[in-house]
């Protein structure tokens, strides 16, 4: 997923990489989540996959700090939320 952030400098804006990450076995996760971040991706995640990842001595922003809408039905629907849609199923060549 990718998010477009103005740079307050320039005021034009730039591409930033997001890698969501949300798994019911952890087992190799903050592994995996160090090599993202190696290749210069930004996570986010949900719940209890975001407090695995920050015990593990990432920095990682919650899904629901990002859409700015809570977990819901006891954090069964995390991610279900246009802003999230809209970054994976944006078209890249399309201002719209």
């Amino acid at each position: 997923m990718k998010h477009l952030q103005v740079d307050n400098d320039s005021l034009e804006p730039k591409t930033v990489k997001l890698a969501l990450l949300s798994a019911y076995d952890k087992t190799g996760l903050v592994d995996f989540a160090r090599r993202l971040k190696a290749g210069g991706y930004n996570l986010v995640s949900t719940g209890g996959t975001a407090l695995d990842l920050q015990n593990g001595g990432l920095d990682v922003q919650q899904v629901s700090d990002l859409t700015g809408s809570p977990e819901i039905l006891d954090g069964r629907v995390k991610t279900l939320h246009p802003t999230v849609h809209a970054g994976i199923l944006a078209r890249r060549n399309n201002e719209s």
